[in-house]
């Protein structure tokens, strides 16, 4: 298994740029107190606002961030601090487990947390991550006090840029726009494999719109059930998690097979010879499996018409 969790990644690939404007700007004094990381679930996002974080946390500590390489040590005080869940600067708000919004108790505990007084005179750095899970309410009571936030807090938000949020909290925000290209995705994953990703996936399952997290979860959900990527094809592995069911009470499982169901149609479609009707049969699927997500329903028939038509048809 390959542990890839953003607070615990100690390096930083191929998001030197984005990470060098943030901390240029800390540095003139000129990064605003709400700053928004959009992107895709999986590009480095997250890593990046913890790198950011440890940079501005860790400034004057005896192992502080190392900006030359974009490298965290991990006897740096700072980031010891941030794993145990205890750094007096830091605060984290995001989902619980098996929760489908941030609940706005959490806001109010974190509104709390702002409002104490601070222990020393660091900076304060507040971390949202998958802020497009807050409801109306929830947003509403964070943007009352991101308005007017007390002195030196920092406000870092993670969006999944596939999900929409609230314009009102969006022009509250310095937006960056965090997207890497197919080759930086690749060797983002070699660097975190230690080898090639076409190493350790068939070519046939390789989407070129997959980010580094979508990839590494795919190979750590397929070790864990003994799958051996490289013998699988799409069509092999679509009637593998659909035979075995993996994907009832998982959602990444299910989330993995729409996904590959997107491949498959985009595989499909472009050897299709009757490219219009292909599209209706696209069409009539995805709205489908994205309604059954939408309003919670049973899929499992969804999934079998699709391997009977499609798969096996």
């Amino acid at each position: 298994m390959i542990d890839v969790k953003p607070s615990e990644n100690v390096n930083l690939y191929n998001l030197d740029f984005y990470f060098n404007e943030l901390i240029d700007l800390y540095n003139k004094k000129k990064m605003p107190n709400k700053i928004l990381l959009s992107g895709k679930k999986g590009v480095g996002k997250s890593t990046l606002a913890y790198h950011l974080t440890n940079y501005i946390l860790s400034e004057n500590e005896e192992f502080k961030y190392n900006n030359d390489r974009f490298y965290i040590n991990e006897k740096n005080r700072s980031y010891k601090l941030v794993q145990n869940k205890s750094h007096p600067n830091f605060y984290l708000l995001d989902l619980l487990n098996d929760k489908k919004n941030i609940h706005i108790s959490q806001v109010r505990e974190m509104i709390s947390y702002t409002n104490k007084s601070s222990f020393n005179d660091k900076p304060r750095i507040v971390l949202i991550d998958n802020i497009d899970t807050l409801n109306i309410n929830s947003v509403n009571a964070l943007l009352k006090i991101i308005e007017e936030p007390n002195k030196n807090i920092f406000f870092i938000l993670i969006h999944n840029n596939e999900k929409k949020i609230l314009p009102t909290l969006k022009s509250r925000c310095l937006i960056f726009n965090i997207h890497i290209s197919f080759n930086e995705c690749l060797n983002i994953c070699n660097l975190l494999l230690n080898k090639k990703l076409i190493e350790v996936i068939n070519l046939d399952l390789i989407n070129y719109y997959n980010t580094p997290g979508e990839f590494i979860k795919l190979i750590n959900f397929a070790s864990e059930k003994e799958i051996n990527l490289n013998k699988y094809t799409l069509i092999k592995l679509l009637n593998l998690l659909i035979d075995n069911a993996y994907y009832k009470k998982n959602k990444y499982v299910k989330k993995l097979l729409i996904n590959l169901i997107e491949l498959y149609f985009l595989k499909e479609y472009k050897i299709s010879k009757t490219k219009n009707s292909f599209l209706n049969i696209y069409h009539y699927f995805i709205e489908k499996f994205h309604n059954a997500e939408k309003f919670n329903l049973d899929d499992e028939s969804l999934f079998l018409e699709f391997k009977l038509k499609l798969l096996n048809g």
